[in-house]
């Protein structure tokens, strides 16, 4: 019988084993193999192509210390966490909440779940198509809104995408309005997992809608709010197809993001070392800022089984 046991075992953990396979073989050819070449890339000056690679060591890194634009470039990140992660969460919480405790209960849920869904709609648009429109609106000279303002009296309305001051808040509309059906969706499914006694023996006991908001509803939909913040300030950080499709970065550098720095420095001037190297060092932030954020979901899951 033990053997029998030991060996239906031993058959259950080969074909564990046989399902890791595949996955581990995805891993290292689509993430870990191109990762060590960037950072190989990153040890030289080299051009691309058929270029000689002269190795450099250190010297790309050392060179992005002093780097004014580098920095600048992760400055602007900042501003790429508040429109994606800190406003559209803020904001889908709140839309998540009325559509759910309001409008899915005195409405109707079809007329909730077809918002939740034009709320989700940019989420799904191609970058390329929202770019066009967005531009159309922000045009100087025919944008949409620009012809709004004239037609209030304005005289001479700004440059959104080509002033330096208004540019990063411009793109930054942007990305909320395309981040903010992910949070939107994502509270929306969390909230139905709440129990409704909870709400009703706090209503009975005289607690307002906010009260049971913060005591009620926060606190159970804490590992969503973890998630949430988690993938999107991935996304943050590694921000590229808005900007490119916006601004190219510009302009004068006021909207310039690591991974369109380093997108120029591959690209446009053929520095492939220096670009693997700002790339580099924009993969080591990711990974450090998600274990932080990961710690403390773990710390905050601690607690709560602590009953703290």
């Amino acid at each position: 019988m033990t053997t029998a046991t030991n060996s239906r075992r031993l058959r259950g953990t080969r074909i564990y084993w046989a399902y890791l396979v595949p996955g581990a073989l995805a891993l290292i050819a689509v993430i870990l193999v191109p990762f060590g070449m960037n950072v190989w890339y990153s040890l030289h000056r080299w051009k691309g192509g058929l270029a000689p690679m002269i190795w450099t060591g250190a010297g790309n890194y050392l060179a992005l210390l002093g780097d004014q634009a580098f920095w600048q470039s992760f400055q602007n990140s900042l501003w790429m966490i508040v429109a994606m992660v800190i406003l559209p969460t803020l904001i889908g919480l709140v839309l998540a909440a009325v559509l759910f405790d309001y409008i899915g209960k005195h409405v109707g849920d079809r007329v909730a779940t077809f918002l939740r869904a034009t709320y989700y709609l940019p989420q799904i648009i191609p970058i390329a198509v929202a770019g066009i429109v967005w531009n159309w609106i922000f045009n100087a000279e025919t944008g949409a809104l620009n012809q709004i303002l004239r037609g209030l009296g304005v005289a001479e309305p700004p440059n959104w995408l080509g002033d330096p001051a208004l540019a990063m808040p411009a793109v930054m509309l942007v990305l909320v309005w395309i981040q903010i059906g992910y949070p939107t969706v994502i509270f929306m499914s969390a909230l139905q997992r709440v129990d409704p006694e909870l709400y009703e023996a706090a209503e009975v006991d005289g607690a307002t809608w906010f009260a049971r908001f913060r005591a009620i509803t926060i606190p159970q939909i804490r590992p969503e709010t973890f998630v949430i913040t988690l993938t999107c300030t991935i996304a943050a950080l590694k921000v590229f197809a808005p900007i490119y499709v916006l601004t190219r970065g510009g302009p004068e550098g006021s909207t310039l993001v690591p991974s369109y720095y380093s997108y120029l420095n591959f690209f446009d001037t053929s520095k492939v070392g220096y670009g693997a190297a700002i790339a580099t060092v924009l993969t080591l932030v990711i990974i450090i800022v998600a274990f932080i954020i990961q710690f403390f979901q773990a710390r905050s899951d601690r607690r709560e089984e602590a009953g703290l």
